[in-house]
């Protein structure tokens, strides 16, 4: 048996900081095929917000634990597991839900062994944002050095991995940002995290913003996770047969593109979800391995704070912006 748990749990769907309680779970049995992780962090991410409130369009039955990501060590495995040991690094692979909890006992498959020398706080968060920021820039256009993206979002963990996974590809970026205080603070860190152009969407008020690109070439592909006035900017860069990936709406407004823009320059829009995206599982493995080699050669970073898991609750009011922060919510159990 597993040693009792302690567990974020929500019996129905209603605001975060509200529906949810911390509770005990009692011991699990372990069978020869599973694994008991003790957990150490698990982020807080905007789909885990969205499942709490009930309009996310995947649901899990009622009561559940909350949190699709996370990172841990081996505390026991069944007889039959030879793959992974009692104090081994391991990764839940994501969107599978119930990581906010101080033990799981899941299925050996449901976790990937890693190197004991990574930072627990990349650990718990690659399996989703970074893994979607590598799979954007490979599975929509082929990029090749001295070719440009543009992007809005450019201050989320995805958009902070795309300017540097770009950079290390030699592939230029154009960032978004919204208009708010400390805007030129935030240039300054994207920009020494390689991005070559930060832009406020203020600033994108103007007739032909292409002028502002210098000797960047005009982006063949655009990256949307706000919506509305934001989309519509990261469109007006694209060159000619250019292509838009919508994989979030954080303005909760819609992507409008004028009728010239399919007409007269061939603009292809798509959209990305990672959870529903064709994932062969030894690939998925393969990504998660580079990105976090990337972490702990100090490659590639973003922007964190962690909070300790009694404190869930003010964690959730900081990542649904009831409070100011720093970077993504993390769980340290």
């Amino acid at each position: 048996m597993s040693p009792p748990s302690t567990a974020v749990v929500y019996d129905h769907h209603g605001p975060p900081d509200t529906v949810t309680r911390l509770t005990e779970i009692p011991p699990v049995k372990i069978t020869e095929n599973d694994v008991c992780v003790r957990m150490l962090a698990a982020p807080i991410n905007p789909a885990d917000i969205n499942k709490i409130e009930g309009v996310y369009p995947d649901r899990s039955p009622l009561p559940t634990v909350g949190g699709g990501e996370g990172v841990g060590i081996v505390h026991s495995v069944g007889s039959a597991v030879k793959a992974l040991s009692p104090g081994d690094l391991v990764i839940r692979f994501p969107y599978i839900q119930g990581s906010w909890q101080t033990y799981i006992v899941q299925e050996q498959s449901m976790w990937h062994k890693i190197d004991k020398s990574t930072p627990i706080e990349y650990a718990a968060t690659v399996s989703v944002n970074p893994v979607s920021a590598l799979r954007m820039l490979d599975e929509f256009v082929t990029l090749k050095p001295g070719d440009s993206i543009v992007q809005n979002g450019a201050t989320s963990i995805t958009g902070q991995c795309i300017i540097q996974l770009a950079r290390l590809r030699g592939i230029h970026s154009i960032n978004i940002i919204r208009d708010k205080p400390g805007s030129d603070e935030v240039k300054e860190r994207l920009m020494k995290l390689g991005a070559d152009k930060v832009f406020t969407e203020k600033e994108l008020d103007v007739k032909r913003v292409k002028n502002l690109l210098g000797d960047i070439s005009e982006p063949i592909l655009g990256l949307n996770c706000v919506g509305g006035n934001a989309a519509t900017l990261v469109v007006k860069f694209l060159k000619q047969g250019g292509t838009m990936v919508t994989y979030g709406g954080m303005s909760k407004e819609p992507v409008t593109v004028s009728t010239s823009y399919f007409i007269f320059k061939d603009i292809t829009l798509k959209g990305f979800w990672l959870q529903e995206w064709k994932l062969d599982q030894a690939k998925y493995r393969d990504w998660i391995d580079y990105l976090l080699a990337l972490a702990r050669a100090g490659k590639l970073k973003y922007e964190m704070e962690m909070v300790p898991f009694n404190d869930f609750h003010t964690a959730l009011e900081k990542a649904m912006g009831k409070q100011g922060s720093r970077g993504k919510q993390v769980l340290k159990f």
